[in-house]
């Protein structure tokens, strides 16, 4: 039986290829994944010519997901050291990496990373359209920006993020209720100008049926984005940002009748009490699509250390509910990250989604905690390598300060709990002053 997308073959009943390998992955059954996709509840990103890639589900009942953003721009513009950042993102096995380029001809470096990725790839296509037509963003037509989408299907993009709930209606909303902060996602940013500068609708919007027809084709998943996302904690749950996230809900329920699937972008920055609430109404205003969330960031007063802030955030979020955490490093607000700055987000962002996970009760999530328990309690240090989230860091640790008895620690010695209590346990003497008998 033929079939034009992953949720066209599922609302057919048939599992594909791709539904097998994700629900091998997530140890659960390809009938209940197949069901999921037709419900719009989970998406697998899956271009029909990325060839390289190794499917990954994203939404209900799987491990949360993470995205790594990386690309070129004005003031860097190495390719060459880009993708030395990808292919360490692939080596952390991050599922998903987002090409932000947003300077000149970002051709070379898109199929590079698209030829090279096991992950999945996801774009943000107003960011290429400037480059692209070298034109000015003002000048650009609807269908050129339709053009740009096309063009990114046809080189291998997974999933694409398309600002279409920030219509002139979304627009009016913002202008009426005062942000310290305006508008800060920059492909929101861009598309407002647009149509403020040639006071027309948003062409993302007014042309969606023509960006379906686009993403059915090549099997694109639509990652809706969220233009009006707050820019700090005092902009958060306002009216623009709830108003486009039910436009986005409108919009979900049309790509779903087109069988095309849909993730939805959410909050940016946002304080510890309003998260909870934030992942239930998307849930419920954008019938139980995949959540897809930046942090949230959950203070805006530590700069150089938004990893941390993030992955705060992130952790409650997925825990409540979102499906797919984008990373933030700490250079965030400040400058393009580094290849440290990219690890460092990684392990943050991780470690959020991992927690969230033994929340959720995903499928091997908590056996992973326990059995490093067992090694902390056997003291078995290679077992512990072998299981932590960063086993370079781990190591180096432990190289840097070389205990006495190699059966402990340098902040413990022989007082160390686990080293004591197994020698009781067995019917053992504990010396802490002299040496074992």
């Amino acid at each position: 039986m033929n079939y034009t997308t992953q949720m066209d073959a599922a609302k057919k009943g048939i599992i594909t290829k791709e539904m097998e390998i994700v629900a091998q992955k997530e140890m659960t059954d390809a009938k209940k994944i197949r069901d999921l996709i037709a419900d719009g509840k989970i998406v697998i990103p899956v271009n029909k010519n990325h060839k390289t890639l190794s499917p990954e589900g994203v939404g209900e009942g799987l491990r949360t997901k993470i995205n790594v953003n990386l690309g070129i721009s004005k003031d860097c513009c190495n390719i060459d050291v880009e993708l030395d950042k990808v292919q360490k993102a692939i080596d952390m096995k991050a599922e998903a990496i987002m090409d932000l380029s947003s300077y000149g001809k970002t051709e070379e470096f898109r199929k590079r990373l698209v030829d090279m990725s096991t992950a999945m790839i996801g774009t943000v296509p107003i960011y290429d359209a400037v480059g692209f037509y070298d034109k000015e963003l003002k000048d650009i037509t609807a269908e050129e920006f339709l053009k740009v989408v096309e063009k990114h299907g046809k080189d291998g993009v997974d999933f694409v993020t398309i600002h279409a709930g920030i219509n002139r209606e979304t627009a009016d909303v913002f202008k009426r209720n005062n942000r310290i902060t305006n508008i800060v996602s920059r492909g929101g940013s861009l598309m407002y100008a647009w149509m403020e500068l040639n006071n027309k609708e948003n062409p993302f919007f007014e042309y969606y049926d023509e960006l379906l027809d686009i993403c059915e084709k090549y099997d694109i998943t639509l990652s809706l984005g969220d233009a009006c996302r707050p820019g700090c904690i005092d902009d958060s749950s306002d009216p623009c940002q709830i108003h486009e996230l039910m436009v986005l809900g409108e919009l979900t329920l049309k790509a779903w009748e087109r069988n095309v699937q849909v993730m939805i972008e959410g909050p940016g920055h946002m304080a510890l009490n309003e998260i909870e609430a934030n992942m239930v109404m998307e849930k419920k205003l954008c019938h139980g699509a995949p959540f897809y969330v930046l942090g949230p960031i959950v203070t805006d007063i530590a700069p150089g250390y938004d990893h941390i802030t993030s992955a705060i955030g992130g952790a409650i979020a997925a825990s409540h509910g979102a499906d797919f955490l984008c990373y933030v490093t700490p250079a965030e607000h400040l400058r393009l990250p580094t290849l440290d700055d990219m690890k460092e987000g990684i392990i943050a962002s991780k470690i959020a989604a991992h927690a969230a996970d033994i929340a959720k009760g995903v499928n091997g999530a908590r056996k992973w905690d326990n059995e490093m328990s067992k090694a902390r309690q056997n003291l078995d240090w290679n077992k512990m390598f072998e299981l932590s989230i960063d086993p370079e860091k781990a190591k180096r640790y432990r190289a840097e300060s070389t205990p006495e008895h190699e059966d402990s620690c340098t902040m413990c010695g022989k007082m160390c709990s686990m080293r004591n209590m197994n020698k009781v346990m067995e019917g053992k003497n504990i010396n802490i002053l002299r040496e074992d008998d």
